[in-house]
C-alpha cells in the first residue's frame, strides 16, 4: 500500500477513490443533524472503513453551557487517538449531507495543529452518486490507539470576550453563515427561548451561498464572493447559530485565501449574554 504525504484542504470524491487504499489515509464521519428544515440522510451505509467522529458527545465541551462550543486540547486529544489518529495520517472529512458539518470536524482538527485534513467535496451524497463503493455500517469503536498530539492553534478561535474590540476595528469582517430570514429577523431562531438578532457590525452570508448544491462553488468564484463583501487584508470572523456553518465559510475562506477565524460560542452565545 502507498502512504500519502500531504492533502488539500479539499477533496473530489474522484480523488478518494483513488487513494482509498492508502495505508495511513483515516476516513471520518462527522455526521450530526441539522437544526433546522432537514431530516438527514442517517444512512446504514458508508464510505469503506469510516470512522465515526463524534461532534456532539466527543469533540465539544460537553460541560458548556451552549452547543458544540470547543474542548479543551486534552478534551480533543484523547478521543482522536482512540479514533487511531496519528500525526503522519492524511484524514478525509463527510458527512451525509453533503457539506455541513464536515466543514466543523476539518475546523477543529486544523485548530488543533493537524496539517493533512480534507472536507470531502459534496460528501456521501456525491460518493454515491458517482456508484463508487459503499460499505454496511460497522459501528466499529476500537482502533489502535494513534499517536495524535494536539497543538491549540488560537488564532483559528474568537471568543465572546473579544467580540466587542472586533467589532470596532476595521481590520476584521464578521459574516454570519446564517440564513437571510434569521439574520434579518423574519423568522424566529430555531433553538427555544434564544432571541433573534445579529452581531453588531456583521454582514450575513448564507454558508449556502458557497456551494452549487453539495459542492464548494471554484477557488475563482469564491474569491469573488469574499471580494465583495470584505477587503483583502481584512481578518474575517465567521459566526453562525452555534459554529457548524461557520466553519464551511472559514473552509470556503480559506480556499479563497482570506486569513480567518470562528467565533465559537456564535449567536448562541452572543444572543444569551448580550441585551436586544
Amino acid at each position: 500500500m502507498s502512504r500519502l504525504t500531504t492533502i488539500e484542504n479539499l477533496v473530489s470524491v474522484d480523488w478518494l477513490q483513488k487513494h482509498l487504499d492508502a495505508k495511513n489515509l483515516v476516513i471520518l464521519d462527522a455526521t450530526i443533524s441539522k437544526v433546522i428544515g432537514d431530516v438527514s440522510d442517517l444512512s446504514n451505509s458508508q464510505i469503506p472503513n469510516t470512522r465515526f467522529f463524534d461532534i456532539k458527545k466527543q469533540f465539544s465541551n460537553t460541560k458548556s453551557t451552549f452547543p458544540n462550543t470547543i474542548p479543551s486540547a486534552i478534551q480533543f486529544e484523547t478521543p482522536a487517538q482512540s479514533l487511531g489518529i496519528n500525526d503522519d495520517s492524511v484524514i478525509v472529512i463527510y458527512d451525509y449531507h453533503g457539506v455541513y458539518s464536515s466543514a466543523r470536524a476539518w475546523w477543529l482538527l486544523k485548530t488543533f495543529g493537524f496539517k493533512n485534513v480534507a472536507v470531502l467535496n459534496g460528501g456521501f451524497p456525491e460518493w454515491r452518486n458517482k456508484g463508487f463503493k459503499i460499505e454496511k455500517k460497522t459501528n466499529k469503536k476500537s482502533f489502535k490507539k494513534g499517536d495524535f498530539k494536539a497543538n491549540y492553534k488560537p488564532d483559528s478561535v474568537v471568543y465572546f470576550d473579544s467580540l466587542e474590540a472586533i467589532t470596532k476595528d476595521s481590520n476584521f469582517k464578521i459574516i454570519d453563515a446564517r440564513s437571510s430570514d434569521r439574520f434579518n429577523c423574519i423568522v424566529a431562531e430555531p433553538r427555544k427561548g434564544l432571541r433573534s438578532g445579529r452581531i453588531p457590525t456583521s454582514t450575513n452570508l448564507p454558508f449556502n451561498q458557497v456551494l452549487s448544491g453539495n459542492i464548494f462553488k471554484s477557488k475563482t468564484e469564491l474569491q469573488n464572493i469574499f471580494k465583495s463583501i470584505a477587503n483583502n487584508n481584512q481578518h474575517l470572523v465567521f459566526t453562525c447559530g452555534s459554529g457548524i456553518t461557520a466553519s464551511v465559510l472559514a473552509l470556503a475562506a480559506t480556499i479563497a485565501g482570506y486569513k480567518n477565524s470562528v467565533y465559537d460560542g456564535s449567536w448562541t452565545e452572543y444572543g444569551t449574554l448580550t441585551i436586544a
